[in-house]
């Protein structure tokens, strides 16, 4: 089977890049591992109308019967989420599922890939992985980091997961030569925080200059993607101080159950559901949506720069 065969292009995504409309991917990780039900389809449905309203055309990912679906309708993303035994899938496991016929649900790392493979530039998600707590002992770095170096896909996120060591992530990430751009503020963001206390690298303001940033890092021929962390709106944060006693809880409640690997994020994030009593959630939706429209709004300006 050739690699045309692998992708599969919904009928909107497919009309899109026939009449060179600007085009963002998202992950289904958010349906199957990161959200409850019902709230999580209709988050992901939410999300694709924030794309559009952008001025974009949304392309939902998974890997659906040994391929990689790209746009998917609102009754496959309903069959996707009542699935059982959906594979979480990186770069380390994609094929296999292609391969197996395995169904799986795409991380920040195998959206990229896909996205890439697709010829898709802008990626919009909630949060990257990163650097877990105690990985100097652990070896727990996530794969979505090594993505970013390799792979030319712009990631919008509300920064990297705010139960990660963050000063660690961005070590990392400048290691790999990763740059990392914050909007509208000259701190890092935290996912569900405005403010990670850490300074951020780089800032720009408007998805133009995104999009300009981009276009002269292809000029010089620069590998790999960039970063774009985009704070939570005001008005749905919740301050880093609350939040980092209910992610100690939650990352203890973790180590003590021996929860490990791909299980850890989906155990703290349900822990931390619970101890905000739900309000996390609140703001993970309001978070993802907001990426969505800065995505839309910077792939409708790197079609702008191409033209």
């Amino acid at each position: 089977m050739s690699l045309s065969d692998r992708i599969r292009l919904s009928d909107e995504v497919a009309a899109a890049q026939a009449d060179g409309r600007p085009l963002v991917a998202l992950e289904t990780t958010i349906v199957t591992h990161g959200m409850p039900y019902p709230e999580n389809v209709a988050t992901a449905l939410a999300v694709e109308e924030v794309v559009r309203a952008a001025g974009a055309v949304p392309a939902t990912i998974a890997i659906i019967d040994g391929a990689i679906r790209v746009g998917l309708t609102a009754a496959e993303l309903e069959e996707l989420a009542g699935r059982k035994n959906v594979m979480k899938l990186s770069r380390a496991d994609l094929a296999f599922a292609l391969a197996t016929g395995r169904p799986g649900a795409t991380t920040v790392a195998a959206t990229i890939i896909a996205a890439s493979l697709a010829g898709i530039r802008v990626f919009a998600t909630g949060g990257i992985g990163g650097v877990h707590r105690g990985a100097e002992t652990s070896f727990d770095v996530s794969a979505d980091l090594y993505e970013l170096a390799e792979t030319p896909v712009t990631v919008v996120s509300a920064g990297a997961k705010a139960l990660l060591d963050i000063p660690k992530t961005l070590e990392v990430l400048e290691t790999l030569g990763v740059p990392v751009v914050t909007v509208g503020q000259d701190v890092l963001p935290a996912f569900w925080s405005r403010d990670s206390g850490l300074p951020s690298p780089l800032r720009l303001d408007e998805p133009a200059a995104i999009a300009s940033f981009l276009a002269t890092r292809e000029e010089l021929g620069l590998k790999g993607g960039l970063l774009v962390a985009n704070p939570v709106p005001l008005a749905d944060e919740i301050p880093a101080a609350e939040m980092r006693a209910h992610i100690e809880e939650a990352i203890s409640d973790a180590e003590r159950e021996g929860v490990r690997a791909k299980a850890v994020t989906p155990y703290v994030l349900g822990r931390i559901l619970t101890l905000t009593e739900g309000r996390s959630l609140v703001t993970n939706i309001a978070l993802v949506k907001n990426n969505a429209r800065l995505a839309g709004e910077i792939a409708v300006a790197l079609q702008a720069t191409a033209g």
